[in-house]
């Protein structure tokens, strides 16, 4: 499932990454790499914010659709 559809507060792996070459790099340096463990923190206007390799993350719905978990 998408990680848009994660509640928030659970930690989830992630399974793929979407996307052209271009957004899969931009989300490597990003910290989200397969078999990585993610949380959503929280959820703003469509923005979310996710917890990646103890660092705080702000990603758009667009981008999050992207990230299989």
């Amino acid at each position: 499932m998408p990680l848009t559809l994660a509640a928030i507060g659970i930690s989830h792996i992630v399974k793929r990454i979407g996307g052209n070459a271009y957004t899969r790099q931009f989300l490597e340096t990003l910290g989200f790499i397969v078999g990585s463990t993610v949380t959503i923190i929280s959820e703003n206007h469509g923005n979310i914010i996710v917890g990646v390799k103890d660092s705080r993350i702000a990603i758009s719905k667009e981008i999050a659709q992207k990230i299989i978990i």
